[in-house]
């Protein structure tokens, strides 16, 4: 590797500092939603799997700290195209994962409404099944376009940081 250079893989203090902020960024919502709620945290944390399910959740940590690593990067090295890039590219998956699991949720809720025989006595428990499908649908896409958004909104005003600009102490 040439002198100066920054190594393509992150090392492992830039992947910590990105676990460090993700975990801060969930300790913090989950202060704030056992504040305005009353629950216990794990009764949210209960709600949130049984919702949106384990594999969205997993999904999208995973992108959060891929995309979060890029950020510790850039806000390093301004000028790196390729970590620009890959944090961007794990920002919309996790718009791509939101959608994907709203289309889930929509078409999980209208297979249900299909299959069920309505009737007087049936009906709640139909509504039910909707309900609940339908708020894997909204839960996906409440939690997860946001976070996107904000996520690209961060490693693009990192990216158009004048390189070196850190160091000189002339940072916007």
């Amino acid at each position: 590797m040439r002198p100066g250079a920054v190594p393509a893989r992150p090392g492992p203090g830039e992947v910590s500092r990105a676990l460090a902020i993700l975990l801060a960024a969930v300790s913090i919502g989950l202060a704030l939603a056992v504040w305005t709620t009353g629950d216990r945290p794990s009764a949210l944390a209960l709600q949130a799997e049984r919702v949106t399910g384990p594999v969205f959740i997993a999904g999208v940590l995973l992108l959060t700290l891929i995309a979060l690593v890029a950020a510790v990067r850039l806000h390093r090295n301004p000028g790196d195209r390729t970590w620009r890039a890959l944090g961007l590219q794990a920002a919309s998956g996790i718009a791509t994962l939101a959608l994907t699991f709203t289309l889930l949720g929509i078409g999980l809720g209208i297979s249900s409404l299909s299959s069920a025989p309505i009737g007087p006595d049936t009906v709640a428990g139909v509504i039910a099944t909707l309900t609940g499908r339908f708020a894997l649908a909204f839960a996906t896409t409440v939690v997860g376009l946001p976070l996107a958004a904000s996520l690209r909104a961060v490693l693009l005003v990192l990216a158009s940081r004048r390189p070196g600009a850190q160091e000189r102490g002339d940072t916007p």
